[in-house]
């Protein structure tokens, strides 16, 4: 019996957007590309649309690439960089998801590619508002200062480098060291070709090497809650107990802070996990284990 598309049940729409969702995101985890089959958490409220007379952009007349819910937006599509089409509202949502995600660089989500975008050509292509610039600017900026956290360039040939010891901190560039023959290390905090003993958390040899981060912690003023009644003596900054990014408490709302970084919700009076102070504590009132005194070390984050 033959059935019209034009009639097939809304039902019958639906199971196949499911189908087609699903197979499309196991395509992707087949080839490692799970994150271009990632679809934002809610349907998109507001659409916007590309001015059909904008001689600037370069209209195409294939499906929606970013569209992963397959929301049928009314825009006309345009084609980026990448080759890859889009509407302003689709390519929003992507890149609005990388950065919830932590990225600090927008890379296409179509199947296969990894091309990046700079921000000017996101700003275009995705028409964004005032207020989306903005939130885009600072949520890169975080992202990125994050990531400083983690990886840090050598001072000689620039190349991206992870500590493989977060409590020591020589590096080894492998780079420089085959193109010089010898090893060379360099100082994590101060980034200046390595002096002194090794291994070393504190300091290399070279002079005014300091960790700036163990200089906050011991000279922030201490800080007086407007709504956590009985608490004297607490410092302004604190070390995440996991991770070891340093926050600052508001003095608004209760005494707990989730951090950034790795996602941890903890004390910022006991530095304790928030869960385990609230066995014994409020959320509003003095910890039973009293103010956790200023930190002497950073915590190096062992992730599981």
């Amino acid at each position: 019996m033959f059935t019209s598309l034009g009639v097939i049940s809304c039902y019958a729409r639906n199971r196949v957007r499911r189908f087609l969702v699903a197979s499309r995101a196991r395509m992707a985890s087949s080839t490692g590309l799970l994150h271009s089959a990632t679809p934002p958490r809610v349907p998109t409220k507001h659409e916007k649309c590309y001015d059909p007379h904008d001689p600037t952009l370069k209209f195409v007349d294939k499906e929606d690439d970013l569209d992963f819910l397959y929301e049928g937006f009314k825009s006309l599509r345009a084609q980026m960089s990448c080759g890859h089409a889009v509407t302003p509202t689709s390519l929003t949502n992507w890149c609005r998801r990388l950065l919830d995600q932590g990225e600090s660089r927008f890379v296409c989500g179509g199947y296969g590619c990894s091309a990046e975008w700079t921000f000017s050509e996101v700003w275009k292509m995705a028409l964004l508002t005032p207020q989306e610039t903005e939130h885009f600017r600072k949520k890169m900026a975080v992202n990125a200062a994050l990531q400083t956290l983690i990886t840090k360039s050598c001072p000689v040939c620039r190349s991206t480098l992870t500590r493989e010891n977060g409590s020591d901190l020589n590096v080894l560039c492998k780079k420089c060291t085959a193109v010089k023959g010898q090893p060379f290390e360099f100082c994590w905090q101060c980034l200046r070709e390595w002096k002194g003993a090794r291994p070393r958390k504190d300091r290399c040899g070279n002079d005014g090497c300091c960790n700036h981060s163990l200089k906050t912690l011991k000279t922030c003023p201490n800080i007086s809650f407007d709504s956590v009644k009985g608490v004297h003596g607490c410092p302004s900054v604190r070390a995440c107990p996991t991770c070891g990014l340093l926050l600052e408490h508001n003095k608004r709302h209760c005494k707990s802070l989730v951090c950034p970084r790795c996602k941890v919700k903890f004390c910022f009076v006991c530095l304790k996990i928030f869960t385990k102070c609230m066995k014994t504590s409020g959320p509003y009132a003095a910890c039973s284990s009293g103010v956790a005194p200023r930190q002497t070390s950073i915590p190096v984050w062992k992730k599981k």
